[in-house]
């Protein structure tokens, strides 16, 4: 019985003590294991690549369009054109919302050296959004807007072959770009 009352006697001590520490000011909410991995999780969000956090079959799309002109570096107004055209055409898109697209996919492609390397990963993860009709439609605008400028790379070429291979066999989705 007298170990019991020592065991309650420290935990009540334990716990007014702590009391007076966050009365004093003194925060012990970091010792919080589910704050902790909260706080872990955001960090890793914030600190980590914009370009794995998009979902939209369309953005995704167009960063894997836009990525693979920018694969031998800036657009030319060549390909600015056709890429806006593509959007309005097949992505039903107005003029506006179709350089506003290719506007921000090709900020999330700015880094030049790593831009193969982001659209694999993002090709990989998302390839299971696509149906076959948008995944032939989206193989379609890349190989027509890295031939816009004349005969593509063969970075480019590469590019576009790893993305066919990589979407011959599309998961479920509807074929709808507008949903």
């Amino acid at each position: 019985m007298h170990i019991v009352l020592g065991l309650l006697g420290t935990i009540v001590t334990i716990l007014y003590l702590l009391n007076r520490l966050g009365g004093l000011g003194i925060d012990l909410g970091w010792l919080n294991p589910f704050h902790w991995r909260r706080r872990r999780e955001w960090a890793a969000k914030y600190q980590g690549d914009p370009i794995y956090s998009i979902e939209d079959p369309i953005h995704v799309a167009a960063l894997l369009i836009v990525g693979g002109a920018k694969l031998e570096g800036d657009l030319s107004a060549e390909q600015k054109r056709v890429v806006v055209e593509q959007f309005q055409s097949v992505f039903s898109l107005d003029s506006k919302e179709a350089s506003g697209l290719l506007g921000s996919a090709a900020h999330l492609l700015a880094a030049p050296q790593v831009v193969g390397a982001q659209l694999n990963g993002l090709a990989s993860k998302n390839k299971d959004c696509f149906s076959a009709q948008q995944a032939e439609s989206m193989l379609q605008m890349m190989a027509e807007l890295v031939s816009a400028d004349g005969e593509p790379s063969d970075e480019q070429s590469r590019y576009v072959d790893d993305m066919r291979a990589l979407f011959a066999q599309p998961a479920t989705g509807d074929g709808q770009w507008n949903s």
